[in-house]
């Protein structure tokens, strides 16, 4: 008898969480669309009443003010679009909260060389340290892309545009802003926030800045990373899918978002903007011309992924094969900027490494120099360096290569897929991987005759036309302009 009653309710009780599950999911169904439709008929009214009646476009861009290649592109967007659409208003959403507007736009200009309009609204955002890596010691991504729908949600409250473009890759920002907001929503991707080859080094157990020691030489660890990555790949095909027009900076990326987005109707390779315009017209100097020394340019902003210490080590290495007369002449330039407290610790740490390495004499810092400082740099130099791995393109990569300089990238990613060519007839850099690769090809470069040195960089500067600030614009108002067109109809 115990046993019938103890059997009944069990059977009672799991009726019972039955029941509770099948009323929660009633709710959710019921319930959520209509949270859903309220809210966006709240967005819906806040646009009808905006003084402003002319087309609003949202920029989508919190480190507006960094200073690297995600802003030159963004300002080159702003700028073409204030060309095409002058009647258009644009907003720029930005977390630069102690930067004055003025400040932004000269900053624009000195770094860039872009002249915009003031006719800009900037919508300062509070919560941009929800997107910030510090935040979340683990599940890093994760946590980073929620983060960003509180900041897009503030972003939302503060002004509703009509067309709303991400230029940093914010994917999970697109479903709130097409569906809440009823925005037409656009993108330039840079880079996949999660791809196929981030996965292989989990499964391959490789060290890297993405997957950190600890858990590469677990097998437990990193089974249930793998697990991780391919979950949150799953979700992020399914909000970076949301957005209408999708714009991507090279081959690589183009391939990686193809594979998790999956709408390869709606995207398009359209290589960022580069300045090769006026690189390509200044003068080679000759050695002489150059004061007989060996500069040895990079440019780069200071974060990890960027892998200094590989230029360091590469260095290091090129001390040990160099004669010693010839050495006194070399010199490292590592030319960036800092985005936060992080970055600059992480600058000093490179000085650190480098009187460790006992390269302190041979290597200079310069941050955030003004664009007539880099010119000058660049035609300074002999030779550029470049060692992210899976560098989604390489902006400085081209324009080190339009200003005459012989340039040794890393071989992987955009620099290897659209970039550099090593084929004999028509080679216009070189490619390598570990320090001493990087060392020897150095070494080759230094030790060839003008001659040589003078064809790779007429070959280099002759391929350069392609990325130009004049291509940019013309494929970026081609392919964005189906929401302007909409709009105003």
């Amino acid at each position: 008898m115990n046993f019938y009653f103890l059997t009944m309710r069990i059977i009672f009780s799991l009726n019972m969480l039955f029941i509770v599950a099948i009323c929660k999911v009633l709710c959710m169904l019921i319930i959520l669309p209509i949270l859903l439709i309220t809210w966006r008929n709240q967005y819906s009214k806040k646009r009808t009443q905006r003084s402003r009646k002319e087309t609003v476009v949202g920029f989508f861009h919190p480190y507006c003010n960094a200073g690297a290649g995600g802003e030159r592109v963004l300002w080159a967007a702003v700028s073409a679009i204030q060309t095409r659409y002058p009647n258009v208003h644009i907003v720029i959403y930005t977390g630069d909260l102690d930067a004055h507007p003025d400040q932004i736009l000269n900053k624009a200009e000195k770094i860039f060389n872009y002249k915009i309009e003031h006719k800009i609204e900037f919508i300062y955002l509070h919560r941009r340290k929800w997107v910030e890596p510090f935040m979340y010691p683990y599940f890093t991504l994760l946590g980073q892309s929620l983060g960003s729908i509180w900041l897009g949600i503030e972003a939302l409250n503060s002004l509703v545009p009509d067309i709303y473009i991400d230029t940093m890759g914010y994917a999970f920002t697109y479903p709130l802003f097409r569906y809440i907001g009823g925005c037409r929503v656009a993108t330039y991707t840079h880079y996949p926030v999660i791809s196929t080859d981030m996965m292989k080094h989990v499964y391959r157990r490789v060290v890297s800045h993405t997957n950190k020691r600890i858990i590469a030489r677990n097998p437990f660890l990193s089974a249930a990373k793998l697990v991780y990555y391919k979950l949150f790949g799953f979700i992020y095909g399914l909000v970076g899918s949301r957005a209408e027009i999708i714009m991507v900076n090279s081959s690589w990326t183009e391939e990686h978002i193809n594979s998790i987005w999956k709408c390869p109707l709606r995207t398009h390779k359209i290589y960022p903007p580069c300045n090769v315009k006026h690189l390509t017209s200044l003068p080679l100097l000759s050695d002489d011309e150059k004061g007989n020394s060996i500069r040895i340019v990079s440019v780069a902003q200071f974060r990890p992924e960027k892998n200094h210490p590989l230029m360091l080590r590469a260095m290091y290495e090129l001390r040990s094969i160099l004669k010693e007369e010839v050495w006194e002449k070399v010199r490292l330039i590592l030319i960036g900027s800092c985005r936060n407290a992080e970055d600059e610790e992480r600058m000093k740490d490179m000085q650190d490494l480098s009187k460790h390495f006992a390269l302190d004499e041979n290597v200079e810092f310069k941050l955030n120099i003004s664009y007539s400082e880099l010119l000058l740099e660049l035609q300074r130099g002999t030779i550029g360096l470049h060692t992210m791995w899976n560098e989604h393109f390489g902006i400085s990569i081209v324009e080190c290569m339009a200003a005459g300089l012989i340039v040794v990238a890393h071989a992987s990613g955009g620099p290897k897929a659209d970039i550099i060519e090593t084929q004999p007839g028509s080679q216009n850099g070189f490619l390598a991987t570990e320090a001493e690769e990087y060392a020897k090809i150095m070494s080759h470069i230094i030790n060839m005759h003008p001659e040589e040195r003078n064809a790779i960089k007429m070959v280099a500067r002759a391929s350069v036309n392609r990325f130009s600030d004049e291509v940019f614009t013309k494929e970026f108002l081609r392919t964005i302009e189906p929401c302007f067109r909409q709009k105003q109809e």
